[in-house]
Formats: structure tokens, C-alpha cells, sequence
């Protein structure tokens, strides 16, 4: 699976004191400040959060579409003194929840992309193959589960899906024996699924599990996480005030590819040419400030394992006009969940 994001557990209601993956950089560059606004788009165990409210006298904007999370962050309000704010709902929508919170402009905004350690390790969620459970996947409430989509989706929908989101070559085999078993008897179990996808795919020695990026590309789909990351880069633009940071943490290439495409249409000055010396386009809104994705070091790697894969991309927003968000090229030739699901 894609590695977790946060390493937080929760123990008699609360939230246990961590260290979530790359927290002195996240905060470098919110560079975090008195009296100042910030925006955890994944709230998660709380992690970036409390670290946000325990560098200085500032106030925190947390958003998770995951009930549980926002549940388990109650002890962290009581902690906060007023200062943190919790809300269930998507990322994409972070410009929405902070207006609702009495806030026209915010001073940062974190992601932290991708399924959480806790949602991994909860065999309920239907996340890992590790653990026998339902086969759901959602991160949230509402929308069709990951056993919805497999019963009604088309056999080459699944195909793409597969290839696409899970970088798996042996996609369409994968999507034949799916469809195939799902005529003799449903497929709503992790285990299910998992045994399908090793009859395909066989384990070798050191290598990722045989299901592993079939459950990352359904996991990704069912929860429209590429297009939410899309979204909720549009949403931070919009939100932040000039001289605002925009922080994100990615642990998989394709969503680090959505990031770094964006921050350099976004940090682009467009220049005239020979041709067309007067041709304009529209200002920067962003300056990049890491050139290079920033990792984690061999210390933290060693302490959470699942940090290996982090990439950590950040930005200062500047006065511009926020721009129309346009598709990104990821999306291209797959169908929308809506569509999937009616696709038999």
C-alpha cells in the first residue's frame, strides 16, 4: 500500500503526543507566526496541528473527511484553549471551511496526501489486504465502497483504473479474474479481493505484496484522491493571503506530480517571444520555495519506516489573482466515479 501519512494513535479517547512525518520542515516553511491562521487539510491523528498550536499563538483550521479523526481530536480542542477548530469535510472544499469559520484569508495551509497509518491498521476500513474486513476503502461517509465499485464497474473501466492509479502491468488480467469471480459470488471482503489478485500476480522474495497496487489504485478511485488533491491546491490559492505558505506532503509520485505541475504553472512568469513579443499571461501566484522536494533523513526514516516515500513541496503565495482551475493531465481517459459505477 501507499505508505501511511501519520503515526499517531489514539489511547482512552485522546491522541498520543507524535512526531508526523517531516513536522520541523512542515513548519519551517509555514514559518508559523503569532496571531496568525492556518489550515490542516488533513487533520488526521493531529499531529501538524498540535505542532501548529504548540509553535506559536496562533489558530488552527482542521479538516478531515474521516469521522473517526475528527472524533478523536476532541482532546486536542479541550488542550487548544479555543485556538483549534475542527471540521468533517473534504479538503477540496478548505476555502469553504475556513469562510465558515469567520476567516476571508488564511496565513498556511498543510496536506498531508494520502490514507492515514491509523485507517490502514483499522482491518474495519477495508484498506489493507493485511487484515481481513469488509471491502470498503472510503474515507469517509458517503459515496459508493470499494465492493460497490467492483460489483458494477465495467471490466475495462477497472483495467484503466488499475494501470493507471496503481502503475500495475498486469492490469487487465487482474480485471479479467475480477470480473470473472464476481459472477460466481460477490467480492466484499479484503481477503477476497487480495486472493483474486494473487492468482495473477505472484509474490516474489523482497518485493511488495502481489494486491498491493491493485488495493492502492480502488483505495485512490473510491475516494477521488488525485482529483481532491487537484482541487484543494485551487482551494489553498484562493484562500491564502500574500505572503501565505502553501505546504504539501505527498508519499506516492502521482500525487506529487499533480503538486509539482501545479507550482510551476502557478510560479511561471509568462514571457513573449520573437513571434510575439507582446504576449502576456496571467501573473504568478506562487513562488516555489523548495526547488527540490525535501525527504526525510535517515534518522526519521528509521524511526517511522513509512516515511521513506515522503516528498515535501512548499510555496509562498503572492498577490495575484487566484486562476480558473483547469483538469489535470492524470485524469485523462478515466472514467469519473459516477460513470464507473454505472458501467456493467
Amino acid at each position: 500500500m501507499m505508505p501511511g501519512r501519520d503515526s499517531g494513535d489514539a489511547v482512552d479517547g485522546g491522541l498520543v503526543r507524535h512526531i508526523p512525518v517531516l513536522a520541523a520542515d512542515v513548519l519551517h516553511f509555514l514559518s508559523v507566526r503569532a496571531g496568525g491562521v492556518y489550515i490542516d487539510g488533513t487533520f488526521g491523528a493531529g499531529g501538524y496541528s498540535r505542532a501548529i498550536l504548540d509553535a506559536a499563538d496562533c489558530r488552527v483550521i482542521g479538516i478531515d473527511r474521516d469521522p473517526n479523526a475528527i472524533a478523536g481530536g476532541a482532546a486536542l480542542i479541550a488542550l487548544s484553549g479555543g485556538r483549534l477548530t475542527l471540521a468533517e469535510n473534504r479538503f477540496s472544499n478548505l476555502d469553504m471551511v475556513a469562510r465558515d469559520a469567520g476567516c476571508e484569508a488564511v496565513d498556511g495551509v498543510v496536506l498531508d496526501v494520502g490514507v492515514s497509518s491509523m485507517q490502514l491498521d483499522e482491518a474495519e476500513r477495508g484498506f489493507s489486504f493485511r487484515h481481513d474486513g469488509p471491502l470498503d476503502m472510503r474515507m469517509g461517509r458517503d459515496g459508493p465502497s470499494a465492493a460497490d465499485l467492483i460489483a458494477a464497474i465495467s471490466e475495462r473501466d477497472l483495467a484503466a483504473i488499475i494501470a493507471r492509479l496503481g502503475e500495475e502491468r498486469f492490469a487487465r488480467p487482474i480485471a479479467r479474474a475480477i470480473v470473472r469471480a464476481r459472477s460466481e459470488a460477490p467480492i466484499t471482503t479484503t481477503r477476497q479481493l487480495a486472493a483474486i489478485v494473487e492468482r495473477i500476480v505472484h509474490a516474489r522474495p523482497g518485493q511488495i505484496h502481489p494486491a498491493t497496487r491493485t488495493f492502492q489504485a480502488l483505495r485512490i478511485f473510491v475516494n477521488e484522491e488525485l482529483s481532491e488533491l487537484a482541487e484543494a491546491l485551487c482551494a489553498a490559492e484562493r484562500i491564502l493571503k500574500a505572503g501565505g505558505r502553501l505546504v504539501v506532503v505527498c508519499f506516492h509520485s502521482l500525487e506529487d506530480r499533480i503538486v509539482k505541475s501545479f507550482l510551476a504553472d502557478r510560479s511561471r512568469t509568462a514571457t513573449g517571444s520573437r513571434h510575439a513579443p507582446e504576449a502576456k499571461g496571467p501573473a504568478p501566484t506562487f513562488t516555489v520555495l523548495t526547488k527540490k522536494p525535501v525527504g526525510p533523513g535517515d534518522g526519521e526514516i528509521a524511526h517511522n519506516p513509512r516515511a521513506r516515500s515522503a516528498k515535501l513541496r512548499a510555496a509562498e503565495r503572492n498577490a495575484a489573482p487566484a486562476r480558473t482551475a483547469v483538469a489535470h493531465e492524470s485524469f485523462a481517459g478515466l472514467p469519473t466515479l459516477a460513470d464507473a459505477m454505472r458501467g456493467r
